[in-house]
């Protein structure tokens, strides 16, 4: 059963997934990578396109723009993504995370840890959706993260 959180004064169920990949690219580049908001076209499968990029400091809010089908029907899903870029580990380590506020009540948090061992990233996705959404939400979640851990290695893999 999953947890039950109070998020906007109303309980929702979440779940948390987690996926933990090898990347055999220094940290600074994969800190890089996925600290810029328009690598995420391509790194997130449904992700079509980022607009309206904002940036503050170590943080960046935009708009990014998901393609997927529901019930047979294709539907662009505008999310509003807040990231936020933390390099204060580096050369060692890093963190990436982000705030995704998505229609119909869908929250989800993500964060990238990436740290030097063997060049390794750990990626934690904790999403808290409407009861009505959780299982489409996290089967998607699922497929975005094991797309982004081959995606991303195959844009930062260095030949041998």
């Amino acid at each position: 059963m999953p947890a039950r959180r109070i998020e906007e004064g109303a309980e929702v169920p979440s779940t948390e997934l987690k996926h933990t990949f090898q990347i055999a690219a220094p940290p600074e580049e994969v800190f890089a990578h996925l600290a810029e908001p328009s690598h995420y076209v391509g790194l997130s499968p449904l992700v079509v396109a980022v607009r309206d990029v904002r940036r503050d400091g170590d943080t960046v809010h935009y708009t990014a723009v998901e393609r997927f089908r529901f019930l047979g029907v294709r539907h662009d899903n505008l999310i509003d993504v807040t990231l936020t870029a933390a390099p204060d580990g580096l050369p060692h380590s890093a963190e990436v995370s982000g705030e995704v506020r998505s229609p119909g009540g869908v929250r989800m948090s993500y964060r990238f840890a990436i740290a030097r061992e063997g060049t390794g990233s750990i990626v934690t996705l904790h999403l808290r959706t409407p009861l009505g959404l959780l299982r489409f939400a996290a089967s998607q979640a699922r497929k975005v993260q094991r797309s982004r851990a081959r995606v991303l290695t195959a844009r930062l893999t260095r030949p041998a």
